[in-house]
C-alpha cells in the first residue's frame, strides 16, 4: 500500500468517526512516514496549527 493511500484510508475512518483531516496535516503525516521530519517536528507542527501551548 502507497503512502497516500494509507493516508487517505486512514482519515476517511477518522472522518466516519466526525473529524476532519486538513491536507495540511495530510501533508505533514506523509513527510512524516517518509522520514523528512521527525516526530517530534511533527507534533510541534500540529501544536502551532491547533495553538496548544505546552
Amino acid at each position: 500500500m502507497s503512502i497516500d493511500k494509507a493516508i487517505n484510508n486512514a482519515a476517511a475512518s477518522v472522518e466516519i468517526e466526525g473529524y476532519h483531516i486538513d491536507e495540511q496535516t495530510k501533508e505533514w503525516v506523509r513527510l512524516l512516514l517518509e522520514e523528512k521530519i521527525t516526530m517530534e517536528e511533527y507534533i510541534a507542527l500540529v501544536m502551532k496549527q491547533t495553538g496548544v501551548t505546552a
